[in-house]
């Protein structure tokens, strides 16, 4: 068969499932490759890609770009005698609001588009409801892999475990693996019937199986690279998998959203990510023989990333890192409605600010911010409350100053949870705010406040005052949070089932748009920290 005909093969069968999730019926298969013939497989690969179907202002990244990329590279590798596979690390939902509000239809049309194989669940895809889950993968055309996210009622995965592709004679068993952290970091009320097992258990079991049916085992993962296997508050990721579990030759990776330049070998495994948003394509080429790999090659390439360089002038000017990319015009031509649909609906005027607001993750979940407390402020005010309390890894980004649109208020706030309200009890008040003031610096889960003043001390949340007045023992306390922390999110306490909890059923985006309608122009000095809070 010639090379050519070998790669229209791999694309007629490579969505398709050769053997069925959790089937462990099948016994040792018989190798169909030649003994001592060398088979050359490519796997490409992106993560985190968050809504970024466009491309930037700068031009930079987009589906577009990649589509001509990802078809040069497959038509080279196939002309060189190889095969390929296209996978994703996960988390194509939340990120930009012209995604978010159309449920990411245009990310996984695009994906179809660009026949990826397969992809890993991440957390993100929790963001939305079942339904809409369902819907994107039918968008999408290709199998969702995660092993450890369990149907709690049928006990299956809620898709499939792992699928196996017959690639140039040699089997390839694609399994995902989502990070056991989505159960606090996705939606509690999405999460409902769902178990999310620990991937070193599952893949203990599974990865032996699995190795009996296929030549090589490919995990694609949204678990996150933390170096040495240090994931510090996180759940363990892909370096605690390779080395617990023997037996997986790749894992390609997200969650972390690390530029990996070279893979991380780690027990024999080959650790692989891309950073995030499209910005690279993995590309890690392996020749295999008698079933084994006996060589590898990688590298990422940039999708028309550009940097700053000095003019002679003394003027800076972006230019491309490497060759730029054309964008593919019949992606374009899919992509181009829903941008524009998406523009149209994001780009209303609804108020002004003065100053930055700071809401970037590096700052915002390891200090108090203008911007989580404008959150936290807005929710408190809408539904009456004495105390306004935001999770600081439900604010996104940062908000520039000037005209503030719809558009940057989702870019902050692009989860879609509702403003709810609890009263407390002094004692249930103290025990609350014991909780989320105690939460890690650094973690999502680091609280915002508004109204409150208390210090942490011996893990306890001590003087604690509500609009500068001692909180007194009987009375009752509003506070303002949002849905998802309030059905235990981020590890809060869960409220909801509290005799006095109300869902509000405001959209909390919409909130911090009415607050900008009614008080702008918005002045940051207002806002600016206090150190009402001390922990």
């Amino acid at each position: 068969m010639s090379s050519i005909k070998r790669y229209i093969s791999h694309f007629a069968i490579s969505g398709v499932a050769l053997a069925v999730a959790g089937c462990a019926s099948i016994g040792q298969q018989a190798p169909i490759w030649e003994a001592d013939q060398e088979y050359k497989l490519t796997i490409l690969h992106t993560n985190d890609h968050h809504g970024r179907f466009w491309q930037n202002r700068n031009g930079e990244y987009g589906m577009a770009a990649r589509k001509t990329l990802i078809d040069n590279l497959r038509e080279e590798i196939a002309l060189d005698g190889g095969a390929s596979l296209l996978l994703s690390g996960g988390d194509i939902n939340t990120g930009i609001p012209e995604s978010d509000l159309q449920d990411a239809e245009p990310d996984f049309k695009g994906m179809n588009m660009l026949q990826y194989d397969a992809m890993a669940l991440g957390n993100h895809e929790f963001d939305n409801s079942r339904e809409v889950l369902i819907q994107q993968q039918k968008w999408a055309g290709f199998p969702f892999l995660s092993a450890n996210v369990i149907d709690v009622e049928t006990g299956d995965p809620l898709f499939d475990a792992y699928k196996i592709f017959e690639v140039n004679d040699i089997r390839v068993a694609v399994v995902g693996f989502t990070t056991d952290d989505t159960i606090k970091l996705g939606n509690p009320e999405y999460l409902e019937g769902l178990e999310i097992k620990t991937p070193v258990e599952v893949a203990t079991d599974l990865i032996p199986k699995l190795n009996k049916k296929a030549d090589l085992v490919v995990a694609t993962t949204h678990m996150g690279h933390y170096s040495n296997g240090n994931y510090g508050g996180n759940a363990p990721g892909d370096v605690t998998l390779a080395r617990s579990v023997p037996g997986i030759d790749v894992i390609v990776g997200g969650h972390s959203q690390n530029k990996l330049e070279k893979p991380d070998e780690q027990n024999g495994t080959l650790i692989v990510q891309a950073q995030e948003w499209g910005k690279y394509v993995g590309r890690l080429d392996l020749v295999i023989k008698n079933g084994d790999i006996v060589s590898s090659d990688y590298r990422l390439i940039p999708v028309n990333l550009k940097k700053k360089v000095v003019q002679a002038d003394g003027t800076k000017k972006r230019v491309y890192i490497e060759q730029e990319i054309a964008q593919d015009q019949g992606m374009l031509a899919m992509l181009k409605p829903y941008q524009e649909k998406g523009q149209e609906e994001l780009l209303v005027e609804v108020g002004f600010v003065d100053d930055l607001l700071v809401g970037d993750r590096s700052v915002v979940r390891k200090q108090e911010t203008n911007l989580g407390n404008l959150i936290a402020k807005a929710m408190r005010e809408k539904v009456g409350a004495d105390i306004g309390i935001m999770n600081s890894g439900g604010i996104r980004d940062n908000m520039e100053a000037g005209v503030v649109t719809y558009k940057s208020v989702l870019k902050v706030q692009p989860f879609g949870n509702m403003v709810s309200s609890v009263d407390l009890t002094v004692a249930e008040l103290t025990d609350y705010l014991t909780a989320v003031g105690g939460k890690q610096a650094g973690s999502g889960a680091f609280a915002q406040f508004d109204g409150v003043s208390f210090a942490m001390r011996n893990g306890t949340a001590t003087n604690i005052k509500v609009a500068g007045e001692p909180i007194k023992d009987d009375q009752t306390y509003r506070i303002a949070i949002n849905s998802y922390v309030a059905t235990g999110g981020d590890g809060y306490p869960k409220v909801t089932d509290h005799a006095n909890y109300n869902n509000s059923g405001y959209v909390d985006a919409d909130v911090l748009v009415e607050y900008f309608k009614e008080n702008s122009p918005v002045l940051t000095n207002t806002l600016a920290p206090s150190g009402a809070v001390s922990r």
